[in-house]
């Protein structure tokens, strides 16, 4: 499913806020990113806030705790578990108020681990990664989608709007490449074969498509995203740092152009996620976008119809001040793109 579900010359951001207030966080989102704001990611709180425990905590019928090595499989919730969904639920609530004052959004987006990032992050309970047992993997992935649905049910009735999913999925290359060190740290976890990777993949992301009604988007930061591969799994919308992608090869270029051809859309981080030396303009920002579009042979109007500007990944990292300057940013390049400066 890509057909796009985001207003023309939208921006949003790639999840995760600094701070602990999800109030403020919310207001902010909802202020600066009118158009497609997402539900925020605090991970300043802490356990249970991170990416993984604030997936684990819609798991349904499956527990985790949390062990020096980091989170693990538990017979009953712990108190870390309890904790991320009583986070999740003080998230909600505060995009609940936040769309009472500004209204409505068009679309909110809501960003959980994929399937791949989830299984390296939590530990069975004999001390190996998740995605090392096909049939647990097959079972987290399936508990994970019974919660998500109802997660994504809550969030549309908190806001008025349609949900579009993020898969956040940071570990898929290390899983691709077979460098994911083992939770003890003296190995490596064995490659996990491309097919298999794409058809967990697909799988996910057509129920969660035809869950929602809505394209679903996946996130990989990593300086080679597999393009190819998340496009054969069906993302409606790949998200990627763009700044990232210097020296890239050509065939890593072919692979967004043909994603570009066949209608994915292409989430840009263009805006950096921290406070920079110097405060870019926004022809600056604008630049490896246009640079890009035109090394593949697009028209620039390309950027209207399958692009959607985002900082370069998560916002975690960045003073108060820049958080909204860069969400600002974002704002002002979606309209950018919808009606280009004549200095472009």
């Amino acid at each position: 499913m890509t057909e796009r579900a985001w207003p023309a010359g939208a921006a949003t951001a790639i999840g995760s806020m600094p701070g602990t207030d999800p109030v403020e966080a919310a207001a902010v989102v909802f202020g600066e990113l009118p158009g497609f704001p997402h539900l925020p990611e605090l991970p300043a709180r802490g356990v249970g806030a991170d990416i993984i425990g604030r997936t684990a905590a819609l798991l349904v019928d499956l527990a985790i705790d949390v062990v020096p090595s980091g989170y693990r499989v538990a017979d009953r919730p712990g108190h870390e578990h309890r904790r991320g969904r009583d986070l999740l639920q003080w998230d909600l609530d505060a995009v609940q108020q936040a769309r009472e004052n500004t209204g409505s959004p068009p679309v909110v987006k809501t960003q959980i681990a994929g399937p791949w990032t989830l299984g390296a992050g939590i530990e069975l309970a004999r001390g190996h990664r998740v995605l090392t047992d096909r049939g647990a993997l097959r079972d987290f992935t399936e508990s994970l989608l019974d919660g998500l649905a109802q997660h994504v049910d809550e969030l549309t009735a908190r806001t008025g709007a349609p949900v579009v999913v993020q898969l956040d999925e940071p570990s898929l290359p290390a899983v691709l490449a077979g460098k994911l060190s083992t939770p003890s740290g003296y190995g490596t976890v064995p490659a996990v074969p491309e097919p298999e990777v794409r058809e967990l993949l697909t799988s996910i992301i057509d129920r969660i498509g035809r869950s929602t009604g809505q394209p679903v988007v996946v996130h990989c930061c990593a300086a080679r995203p597999p393009i190819a591969l998340l496009r054969a799994a069906g993302a409606g919308a790949i998200a990627f740092d763009l700044g990232r992608l210097a020296g890239a090869p050509a065939a890593l270029l072919d692979e967004i152009g043909e994603a570009w051809d066949g209608g994915t859309s292409l989430f840009l981080g263009l805006v950096p996620a921290t406070d920079p030396a110097a405060q870019p303009t926004l022809k600056d920002l604008a630049a490896p976008a246009l640079n890009l579009v035109d090394r593949l042979g697009f028209d620039r109007s390309i950027l209207t119809e399958r692009a959607v500007p985002t900082p370069a990944c998560g916002l975690a990292g960045a003073t108060n001040e820049w958080l909204r300057r860069a969400l600002a940013l974002s704002r002002d390049l979606g309209k950018a793109f919808l009606e280009p400066p004549e200095s472009w």
